[in-house]
Order: structure tokens, then sequence, then C-alpha cells
């Protein structure tokens, strides 16, 4: 069994470590989703592989066998909202490891607009803001199952972002109701172009 205590490798290494498409795709996605190291990014499509992996083995069982496998399989992919309800294996065979990035924590709270960046919603995390239930989560890599998306809030006390900024919504406010003005009074954006044409000249 090991010594428990030593900590082992959770994903895999790629073949072609220097393959510049490779490179420049994991690059990007770690950007995307504001990940640590591409340890994180590897971790994720190790675990999509190994899915990926059960669900061709399983092409290969008796029916009966399979049938009860396959149940197994999809209702943990379920789980997370990565397949449908009327998925099937060939389904698992087409995930990809955006749609298991979506569903990590760091994600999900940046996509319900508690974080003005991706990197921002790592720190609200990390830092112990965010909570499932309202209990303390402070891993940026948890994977939120579907029954919990709604119950993702702050812990305690909610953060004010930049965005919430008396200043910011004023210039919000200002900005909206300049758009406004302009709809209900086209001439009136009109007769200030023309003024500015008329100055330059």
């Amino acid at each position: 069994m090991g010594d428990p205590a030593k900590r082992r490798k959770k994903y895999q290494t790629p073949r072609k470590k220097w393959d510049k498409t490779l490179l420049e795709t994991e690059k990007a996605l770690v950007t995307l989703y504001g990940l640590k190291n591409k340890k994180e990014l590897r971790t994720v499509g190790t675990w999509i592989k190994n899915k990926r992996h059960i669900a061709r083995k399983l092409l290969a069982l008796p029916i009966e066998l399979r049938r009860q496998r396959e149940s197994e399989l999809l209702g943990g992919l379920k789980k997370y909202g990565l397949v449908s309800e009327k998925a099937t294996v060939d389904d698992v065979l087409g995930l990809k490891v955006e749609e298991a990035l979506e569903k990590r924590l760091q994600t999900t709270v940046f996509r319900k607009g508690l974080a003005n960046t991706i990197n921002q919603a790592r720190q609200f995390v990390v830092h112990g803001h965010i909570a499932i239930n309202k209990n303390k989560v402070d891993a940026p890599g948890y994977m939120v199952l579907v029954d919990e998306a709604s119950s993702i809030s702050w812990y305690k006390k909610p953060i004010k972002t930049e965005q919430d900024s008396p200043k910011n919504l004023k210039k919000a406010f200002e900005e909206s109701a300049g758009v406004q003005e302009a709809k209900e009074n086209p001439e009136v954006g009109t007769a200030e172009t023309e003024e500015k044409t008329e100055a330059e000249a």
C-alpha cells in the first residue's frame, strides 16, 4: 500500500513534452481559467482521461455487467453536470478538459459574478471568502456538484469589488443616462458633433 504520508502524483505528463501546439494550448487554458500552474490543468486532464478509459473498457464487457458499470460511471458524471440525463458511453468518450474546468469552484465563482476576474475569484476562494451551503471552502480546484451550484455565496461578510464601488456605479449610471438621452433625442448628439467639427475647422 505504501507510505500514506507520501504524496503521490495525481497527474500524467504528456509523451511529447516539447510539442509546440500542446504547449500553446496548455498555456492558453492556464491563462483562461486562472490556474496556478500546469499541474492543476494536467490533474483535471488525467481525471477526464481515466473516465474515458473506463468508458472504453465498458464496451468490451457483457451486456448485463456493462449496464451496471455504465450506470455507475454516468451517475458520477451527472452529479457534476458533465453529461445529460440521457447520456451514453459515447458521450463520456467525447468529454473535454474544458468542460471539467468549468466545474471548478474558482470558475463557478467567476461565472456567478462574485469576482471581476478569474484570478480575483481564485484569491477569494483561497482567502476563505467563499462558502458552499454556508461552509467555507478554500480549494479553487474543488469540483462543484450540480446541487451545490445555487448555494455558492460569501462566507459571513460579503466583499465589495471595484465594480460595486460608488465611483464606478456613478460612472455606469452616467454612461447609461447618456445613452438613454441620445436614444430619446438623436438630434442632440448630431448637433454636438457638428459644433465640434466647426470648432476644429
